[in-house]
C-alpha cells in the first residue's frame, strides 16, 4: 500500500500546475506529502473534509476549494484517505 501512495503522490506533484500534494489517514494522520505541503496540516485537512461533509450528509464527498492571493487547496475525502492538492493562482 505504501508504493501506491508514494506512487499517487509523485503522479500528482508532477502535474502541471500542482506545488504540493498531502494525503492523511481518517485520523488526520499523514501519510505522505511532496512538493510544497506541510505534514502538520494533515489533522486540519482532514478535520475540514469532516465537517464540510456534515452539511450535506446524503451527498458524495465534496471537494473542498480555499484560495488566498498566492494559492489554492483542493481538498476531497476519497474512503478512508483525504487528499489535498495546493497550485500557484495564475493572476
Amino acid at each position: 500500500m505504501e508504493n501506491n501512495l508514494e506512487k499517487t503522490l509523485d503522479n500528482t506533484n508532477n502535474t502541471e500546475s500542482i506545488i504540493g500534494c498531502i494525503l492523511a489517514d481518517h485520523a488526520g494522520l499523514c501519510l505522505g506529502v511532496k512538493g510544497n505541503a506541510s505534514t502538520e496540516s494533515a489533522g486540519i485537512i482532514a478535520a475540514i473534509a469532516d465537517q464540510v461533509a456534515k452539511l450535506e450528509p446524503k451527498s458524495p464527498a465534496p471537494i473542498i476549494s480555499l484560495q488566498n492571493e498566492n494559492r489554492k487547496c483542493l481538498i476531497q475525502r476519497e474512503g478512508a484517505v483525504v487528499g489535498a492538492i495546493y497550485k500557484n493562482v495564475s493572476v
